[in-house]
């Protein structure tokens, strides 16, 4: 394949982005079907990006042909190639839901929309830790415009609460950074596992607070406990497709944790080995309880989405912190689940919420449902696989964590997992139960409850049955993702490959 695959899935939005730039507000149409062949562009790059990393090589792309250490490089291995995909097969989706109607209230959605993903995939190829910052603040300022777009009253308020904390993190960030660039002289993440290896465990402190800064940043964008109570409003006062889209928005902070602290904080990192993992487990524990909490006691169908959001990225940083290969590869199996499955729990909630008169989709008053049985079959299926249930994805997923745990951790971490599983089923059928069955609350008068749009159920459907062909594929996709936590718990061919990337013969940087 090209070697220039590898930079090809941010090229891609990135001309979108700017074709819709050029093309201006007007034609939606024509927006509509570029921001469509972008993605389904994205989708076949991803997939072939995976085909080629399942060989358990690492690609290089130097780009602008510097060496590692002093240029930009780009990394593709397995870990990349899943997270590329998952965003890839949530964007098209939500992009589709979108363009069934909201997207004319927010003029400039399909141009921000392609830059995010653009940001989403330069996080996960980037392979030094300042160009992760960069695209870290690409996907955001995208994502502010996103949230805010056609918005008003409490959307507006908790996009700008979202705007203020993401703001602050930033700037921890590039404090952090900073900190690590003048203790190490790189920033290349290859070159800092080589150079933080080598640092003596006297002179360690100042860099272990460093990483400690870096990991807190990155926890806080994925929401990990005291730091997630920005999370669940700002995500249930988003629109549908930009808070199904959000999904994958709180696994790149896993990501970046899983990256780097496997990787310069790693197994080979000396002094600063394993620095993290200690601090995941117990947290990631706490805050899984307290999400499924709030998914019981959650007023609306949106809000109960965004807790169990939540509690998935909880649950994938419990994997982490458990160290192992085994652990991380259900741990990412699971990402993928939850990224779908969590997209399409909040599209459903819109779709529920428009067949409603006045109360919206809270839990407290039922109004007569349209096509009652199509959303409660939609529902039926997403709760079973959210909640872990054979034979679904979430089940597998689930199921392979659980046998990762080790002995010592089993006697309060099985329970935690299956406690938190049974109080999830017992939330979702307890919402379930009132917005389907419930009786109560005024009819609605006739001709007020509008039809359900195609693309904006066929959008759902479409997540749904990822996630079901997710579970008919799991022998095969559960070795890929083992093989990517193995890959991660091994960093030494990644830091000598990386490192030892030339510049292309013949081409003056």
């Amino acid at each position: 394949m090209s070697p220039h695959l590898v930079v090809a899935p941010i090229l891609l939005p990135l001309l979108a982005g700017l074709l819709l730039l050029v093309l201006g507000t007007r034609r939606v149409q024509v927006q509509r079907w570029i921001g469509t062949l972008a993605c389904l562009g994205g989708i076949a790059l991803a997939g072939a990006l995976a085909l080629q990393a399942d060989d358990g090589g690492t690609r290089v792309y130097l780009v602008g042909n510097w060496a590692a250490h002093l240029g930009i490089a780009l990394v593709a291995d397995r870990l990349a190639a899943i997270m590329l995909l998952a965003t890839a097969l949530l964007a098209l989706p939500c992009l589709v839901f979108a363009a069934g109607g909201w997207d004319r209230r927010a003029p400039h959605f399909h141009v921000f929309f392609q830059f995010q993903l653009m940001g989403l995939n330069g996080a996960f190829l980037t392979g030094d830790l300042f160009n992760l910052f960069v695209f870290f603040e690409v996907l955001l300022i995208a994502s502010y415009g996103l949230l805010l777009s056609g918005g008003r009253g409490l959307q507006m308020r908790s996009g700008l609460q979202y705007v203020a904390f993401n703001i602050t993190a930033s700037t921890l960030f590039l404090v952090a950074l900073g900190f690590i660039y003048g203790l190490t002289g790189a920033l290349n993440m290859a070159e800092l596992a080589h150079r933080v290896g080598q640092v003596p465990a006297a002179e360690a402190a100042p860099l272990k607070a460093a990483a400690g800064l870096l990991l807190v940043v990155f926890c806080a964008k994925a929401a990990l406990l005291p730091l997630y109570f920005w999370l669940p409003e700002t995500y249930a006062r988003s629109p549908a497709a930009v808070a199904a889209m959000f999904a994958i928005m709180t696994k790149l902070g896993v990501y970046a944790v899983l990256r780097v602290f496997s990787l310069v904080f790693g197994a080979e990192a000396g002094a600063l080995a394993g620095l993290a993992w200690p601090w995941l487990l117990p947290l990631g524990a706490a805050t899984l309880v307290l999400a499924t909490l709030g998914a019981l006691a959650a007023p609306s169908l949106r809000l109960l989405a965004a807790y169990l959001v939540l509690g998935s990225a909880a649950t994938l940083f419990i994997a982490l912190g458990l160290a192992s290969a085994d652990a991380v590869g259900a741990g990412l199996y699971y990402l993928v689940h939850s990224t779908l499955v969590g997209g399409a729990l909040f599209l459903l909630a819109d779709l529920v919420r428009k067949q409603r008169d006045n109360a919206g989709d809270s839990l407290r008053k039922f109004d007569r449902l349209g096509p009652k049985a199509l959303l409660g079959s939609l529902f039926l299926l997403a709760a079973l696989s959210v909640a872990g249930l054979p034979p679904l994805s979430g089940f597998i997923g689930k199921f392979s964590l659980l046998a990762a745990v080790p002995e010592a951790h089993v006697a309060w971490l099985w329970p935690v997992l299956l406690g938190t599983g049974v109080l999830t089923l017992i939330a979702l059928a307890g919402a379930g139960s009132h917005v389907f069955w419930r009786e109560g609350g005024e009819v609605p008068a006739a001709g007020r409850v509008p039809a359900l749009r195609r693309a904006e159920v066929g959008a759902t459907i479409a997540l749904l049955a990822l996630g079901v062909l997710l579970a008919v594929a799991g022998g095969p996709a559960l070795r890929y993702a083992q093989d990517a936590g193995a890959q991660l718990m091994s960093p030494a061919g990644y830091i000598e490959q990386v490192r030892g990337a030339l510049p292309r013969p013949g081409v003056s940087p």
